[in-house]
């Protein structure tokens, strides 16, 4: 029986921010719930530390600069009306899932490109209710370059300039009428939450109950809408037969609004562990052990072909994809990552490489380093053992070497050998324009805060 499949991706959510996770500050008891009725990863990772390429790299299952998603006409994420976007020729997940049978929505973020071809109706969903790009990207003064933020349906904007700390509230809405409408079929629901990007709005119950401001209040609204998705699996008698996966984007920005990644170094936008290191709980009655925690490597390029074999569906063979089947660290059938090493890039930079518990860096930006960590021992990346182990260095190297001529180096200067072009268009076009006239029920945004 083909199970369903709701998938959960937060914002900027940071490694320590959930209890479960260590946090001290943000109540999360419905994911804390989660967690403990599930598996818990500890050393999981998205494939990119900025939004655009984590999530164009977890719908196909390829490091961004596989799919040409390393950088976007040198810009770090996608922007409104950029003539670029996800390749209408690649195949998502939500398309292998819709080709399987699938009923398939995304309700939130997609990120991936605005212009119509790159939309998330034509990459293998049904049907979208959602913000286009990042929140922090609409009218915050008078003079701003973007255009009004437009909340869309499907392919239709219908409101500009929304009130955002409504917005979480209707996506559950939103979230829930597809649940129940899909509830004799098997469906894929992907819920992206605009939480804890910036600006955070949330609503007046999280922000009177928060203890730790806007991003405690962010946080309790993510957990909140987890706790009501829960509740409706289970109300329809649905909950032993969905599989449901919380992780987030990359890691938190941690510069004084409020983010923690726990123990890890570095943030949002840097390939040190907080970067890319996030967050993942996976739940299944039934078939996932309750209580479990993962210590193996696993990454959101991982999604893909396990998604795909438990769904029944067909991966492409005239293809490569970069993920792994982790389905037996799911259901503990094995011990063992099928993963051992995993690449971090920045834009189309190769900065560091993870071999099991061995992390090598070889550039942080313009800068060329040499530091290599023992992550098991050393998670927070400052005892540099690079000069102790020599041999261990040597294979690191090597497997840079290997992933350049696969995949490429911009700051080596290697060009890959088997990489996928981006999508372009011509007469790109914002879907928004400001209009003076216009009845905005927010004009402008008052918190000026941008990620």
């Amino acid at each position: 029986m083909q199970p369903n499949i709701i998938l959960i991706n937060c914002d900027d959510l940071g490694y320590g921010d959930l209890g479960c996770y260590g946090s001290k500050d943000n109540a999360t008891p419905h994911l804390d719930k989660l967690a403990a009725q599930g598996l818990r990863f500890t050393d999981f990772y998205m494939a990119s530390p900025v939004c655009s390429p984590s999530r164009g790299a977890m719908m196909t299952g390829c490091y961004p600069p596989r799919i040409g998603f390393g950088s976007f006409d040198g810009q770090w994420v996608l922007f409104p009306g950029q003539a670029v976007g996800l390749n209408p020729e690649e195949l998502t997940i939500a398309k292998l899932l819709q080709q399987a049978g699938y009923a398939t929505k995304l309700v939130g973020k997609w990120h991936c490109g605005d212009q119509k071809d790159f939309l998330p109706t034509r990459h293998g969903f049904d049907s979208y209710y959602g913000l286009p790009y990042s929140n922090d990207m609409g009218r915050q003064n008078e003079n701003d370059t973007y255009p009004p933020l437009p909340l869309l349906r499907d392919e239709d904007v219908i409101q500009q300039q929304p009130d955002q700390a409504a917005l979480t509230e209707r996506y559950v809405e939103e979230s829930v009428r597809f649940i129940r409408a899909s509830a004799r079929r098997p469906f894929f629901l992907y819920v992206a939450h605009m939480h804890v990007h910036l600006p955070i709005y949330a609503p007046d119950r999280f922000m009177r109950e928060s203890n730790y401001g806007r991003y405690g209040a962010a946080v309790a609204c993510i957990d909140w809408a987890t706790g009501v998705i829960m509740h409706e699996l289970k109300a329809l008698g649905l909950e032993r037969n969905t599989l449901v996966i919380f992780t987030s984007d990359n890691g938190s920005r941690c510069r004084g609004e409020g983010g923690s990644n726990g123990p890890l170094r570095g943030t949002k936008g840097t390939t040190w562990e907080g970067g890319l290191r996030v967050p993942c709980i996976m739940h299944w009655p039934g078939r996932i052990k309750a209580g479990g925690v993962c210590g193996e490597l696993a990454t959101s390029l991982d999604f893909y072909p396990t998604l795909a074999k438990l769904a029944g569906a067909d991966i492409p063979t005239d293809r490569i994809i970069d993920g792994k089947d982790i389905s037996s660290l799911l259901f503990g059938e094995n011990r063992t990552s099928p993963r051992d090493t995993f690449f971090y890039y920045l834009l189309n930079n190769l900065e560091a490489v993870r071999n099991r518990k061995w992390k090598l860096h070889v550039r942080k930006g313009k800068d060329a380093i040499r530091e290599l960590y023992d992550l098991e021992a050393d998670p927070g990346e400052t005892r540099n053992l690079f000069d102790a182990h020599p041999g261990v260095v040597q294979d690191l190297m090597a497997a840079l070497d290997s992933c350049r001529k696969d995949i490429g180096d911009e700051a080596t200067r290697v060009k890959g050998r088997n990489t996928r072009t981006i999508g372009r268009v011509a007469c790109a076009d914002t879907l928004t324009h400001y209009d003076p006239g216009h009845p905005y029920i927010i004009a402008l945004y008052d918190l000026k805060d941008r990620g």
